[in-house]
């Protein structure tokens, strides 16, 4: 069975790396690609009353420049050399971005969703656009990759996945994970922050539990003492020049805490590594 991605594009720069770097991640794989854009009306809100509702004439004008932008697309698609195993879909759609995009992984059923980190207007200094990081922590049935604009696809040297072992991991919550490092041949760095001496009980069990979950693909752990998480996992990921990193969003707890600090800011502005956020299935 194929494998249901979806690309968001705004037909940026950006956005076409990100469809250039899926179709390079997943070469090897049978894949439907699903390349969506959404189009709106400036000034126009379902929950505002108050906001004119837009006129037939306006809606038509932004449908066919995001028709006219998607065509182009394709026919730019049409150079790009041809994979049999990939089959593609493109989508026009009106509506606000994160509406939208929601409706479509639950509708096609979307395992995957890969996006560029700054959109056509997203301020360069900040690593994750205002779209990725709301698909990062809204969107909680499927993870999404976001890849940074000066990231050229390679198979990652490897894949660093900071843990506190507090999280009793399930294995559908980590399957994206396996997958990546099982299809580009990139070994996990499991990277542990530790406070104290000793791992609990709890978190030896935890442990254990994930390296049977990622028995498939290729591991290591690693541990640092001492070091608040942010600078920790900045540091291991710099010092080592790791290739992507990966995390599981919990919304109140682990995640929460990179997600308000500025981890991933920090690291999007000085390195180039697209991060995977899974999702704590319990939420």
């Amino acid at each position: 069975m194929k494998k249901r991605i979806l690309i968001p594009t705004d037909f940026s720069k950006n956005a076409w790396n990100a469809l250039k770097y899926a179709m390079e991640l997943y070469k090897r794989e049978y894949v439907e690609f699903f390349i969506m854009h959404t189009y709106y009306l400036s000034g126009y809100s379902k929950e505002n009353l108050l906001s004119p509702e837009p006129t037939e004439k306006d809606l038509k004008k932004v449908q066919e420049a995001s028709e006219k932008d998607m065509e182009k697309l394709k026919v730019q698609m049409g150079y790009y050399e041809e994979n049999g195993n990939h089959t593609f879909h493109y989508m026009s759609e009106f509506g606000s971005f994160f509406d939208v995009l929601k409706k479509t992984v639950e509708k096609q059923d979307i395992e995957l969703v890969i996006m560029g980190t700054q959109g056509e207007t997203d301020n360069k200094t900040v690593i994750l656009g205002s779209n990725a990081v709301n698909a990062m922590e809204k969107i909680r049935n499927c993870p999404v990759l976001a890849i940074p604009s000066n990231v050229l696809f390679k198979d990652p040297n490897e894949i660093v996945f900071p843990t506190s072992f507090r999280t009793h991991y399930k294995e559908k919550e980590l399957a994206t994970l396996v997958e990546i490092s099982r299809c580009t041949n990139s070994p996990i760095r499991i990277l542990h922050i530790q406070k104290v001496k000793n791992l609990s009980k709890a978190q030896l069990e935890n442990k254990a539990l994930l390296e049977k979950i990622l028995e498939a693909a290729s591991f290591t752990h690693h541990t640092l003492y001492d070091i608040e998480i942010n600078d920790g996992v900045r540091c291991f990921v710099q010092s080592r020049q790791s290739e992507m990193i990966a995390i599981v969003n919990k919304k109140h707890n682990f995640f929460g805490s990179v997600f308000s600090n500025p981890m991933v800011k920090e690291l999007g502005k000085h390195t180039t590594v697209p991060l995977l956020a899974m999702h704590d299935l319990r939420n």
